[in-house]
C-alpha cells in the first residue's frame, strides 16, 4: 500500500500510549513503514531506544524486532512524521472536565495545532473515543482550515494488556466521511485484522461508547449485588458461584471490583451527556462503582476502630497485573482512609509512585488489608493470624472477608 509520494505508511499520533503503541508496533510487523509522533518526551526516549515506557503482553520483544528490522519504527516528539505520512491515526479522546462533561474544545485545539503539519490527499483517522458527532466536526474543522483531507473513524477496542493478540483477533470497525476515506482506512486495517465492519462515522462512535457503557453497567450490577449480600451478612462468592455455574444465561455477570481506569466512566458520562442527560442506568452505574471505596471503608467502620487502626491496600493500578493507575479507584480509597484510620501505607510493583512501599513492608505493618488491585503476584500471600483482610475481587477464594 506504500505511496511513493510519502515517506510513511501511517504516523501515530499520540503513538507512545497504551492505545498508539501497540498499534504501530502491529502495523510495523505487518511490514508497514510506520512513524509515531508523541508530545511525552521521556516516551519518545523509550521507544527509540527500544524500551516499553508501560507493561503490555508480548510487546518487549515486538519492539526490539521493528525497532532492528528493515523498516525501522521512527519516533519523534516534533510533528515533523505527520506530513510525511500517507495516513495518520489520531489516539486522543474527548475528555470529560470536572462536572462530567465532554471537553470538545480541547480536541477543537488539538487539530488545530495539527493542520499546519496536514497535506491534501492524506487519511486522518480518529481512533479513540469520541464524542458521537466528533469525526464530523472535524472533517468540517479541517476542511475550514482549507486542507482538502479524508476523515476516519476506527474506534479502538482492545483490552489494556493484551492489545497485540486483540488487534489482530478482533473484527475493526471501519467508517469514513466519504469513501476515499473508508477506502483507505479499510485498506491500513485490513493488513492486521481478518474481519472489518463497516459503519457510518456516527454509528461507529456509539459503538464504541455503547461497548464501554454496557461493560461498566456490567461491573455496577455485580457491585451492587456484592453490597447487598454484605449487607445480608453473606459472601456474595459463594452466591455467584451458584449462580454461575453450569448456568449459561449467568456467565455474563462478571466478578465485583474496583471499576475504573481512564475509558469506562469517562465514556459513560459523555454517552449520558450526548442523550441529554437521560441515561439513568450510566448515572447509576457511576453512583454505584465510584461508591464502591466508600462501601469498604464503611464496612470497615463499622467492625473495627479504624483510627486506631494502620490499613495497608496492596495495589494502585486500576486493573489487575498492569502498571496504569490513571483513575484508579485504589487512590480514591487512600483518600477516605486517609481521614478515617490511623495511617494508609500501600504497595504496587508496577506502579511509578514515591509514596509507595515495598509489599513485605506493608504486610508487616498493616492491621487491615485491603486487596485493591489482584495483581498475580499477591495470591499466594501469608497473612498474619488475626490481620483483617478485604478481598472484594476473591483472590484468595475466601469471599470478600467483610462479613
Amino acid at each position: 500500500m506504500t505511496d511513493d509520494s510519502y515517506e510513511f505508511d501511517v504516523c501515530i499520533v499520540g503513538g507512545c500510549g497504551h492505545v498508539g503503541l501497540p498499534l504501530a508496533l502491529t502495523f510495523a510487523d505487518r511490514g508497514l513503514k510506520v512513524a509515531i509522533y508523541d508530545i511525552d518526551e521521556a516516551a519518545v526516549q523509550s521507544v527509540t531506544m527500544g524500551r516499553m515506557p508501560f507493561r503490555e503482553t508480548g510487546a518487549d520483544e515486538l519492539l526490539r524486532r521493528v525497532h532492528d528490522g528493515p523498516n525501522p519504527l521512527r519516533v519523534s516528539s516534533l510533528p515533523e512524521f505527520v506530513s510525511r505520512s500517507r495516513s495518520v491515526v489520531v489516539v486522543i479522546g474527548t475528555p470529560v472536565d470536572e462536572h462530567l462533561n465532554p471537553t470538545f474544545h480541547s480536541m477543537r485545539r488539538f487539530f488545530t495545532r495539527l493542520v499546519p503539519n496536514l497535506r491534501d490527499g492524506q487519511c486522518v483517522i480518529l481512533r479513540s473515543t469520541v464524542y458521537p458527532g466528533s469525526t464530523e466536526k472535524m472533517r468540517d474543522l479541517l476542511r475550514d482550515a482549507g486542507l482538502n483531507v479524508h476523515v476516519a473513524y476506527c474506534p479502538e477496542r482492545v483490552a489494556e494488556g493484551r492489545a497485540l493478540e486483540e488487534l489482530k483477533t478482533l473484527p475493526q470497525i471501519i467508517s469514513g466521511c466519504d469513501e476515499e476515506a473508508e477506502r483507505v482506512a479499510g485498506e491500513l486495517f485490513g493488513r492486521i485484522a481478518q474481519t472489518l465492519i463497516r459503519l457510518s462515522p456516527t454509528e461507529a462512535e456509539l459503538t464504541k461508547v455503547f461497548a464501554n457503557a454496557w461493560r461498566y453497567i456490567q461491573f455496577a450490577t455485580a457491585n451492587q449485588f456484592l453490597m447487598i449480600a454484605t449487607d445480608y451478612k453473606v459472601d456474595f462468592y459463594r452466591i455467584y458461584e451458584a449462580l454461575t455455574r453450569d448456568y449459561p444465561r449467568m456467565k455474563g455477570l462478571p466478578k465485583g471490583g474496583f471499576a475504573a481506569g481512564p475509558c469506562l466512566l469517562k465514556d459513560t458520562m459523555q454517552l449520558a451527556a450526548a442523550s441529554s442527560n437521560s441515561f439513568a442506568l450510566g448515572h447509576a452505574a457511576m453512583l454505584i462503582n465510584e461508591g464502591l471505596p466508600n462501601f469498604v471503608v464503611r464496612q470497615l467502620k463499622g467492625r473495627h476502630d479504624l483510627a486506631r487502626l494502620r490499613v495497608g491496600i496492596l495495589g494502585m493500578a486500576f486493573k489487575a497485573d498492569s502498571d496504569d493507575a490513571r483513575e484508579s479507584l485504589s487512590y480514591k480509597l487512600r483518600k477516605i482512609l486517609e481521614y478515617e484510620a490511623a495511617q494508609v501505607i500501600c504497595t504496587d510493583p508496577y506502579v511509578d509512585d514515591d509514596a509507595l512501599l515495598p509489599l513485605d513492608e506493608v504486610i508487616a505493618q498493616a492491621d487491615v488489608v485491603i486487596v485493591g488491585a489482584p495483581h498475580a503476584q499477591y495470591r499466594n500471600l501469608r497473612f498474619r493470624e488475626g490481620q483483617h483482610v478485604v478481598d472484594i475481587w476473591n483472590t484468595y477464594g475466601n469471599g470478600t472477608l467483610l462479613t
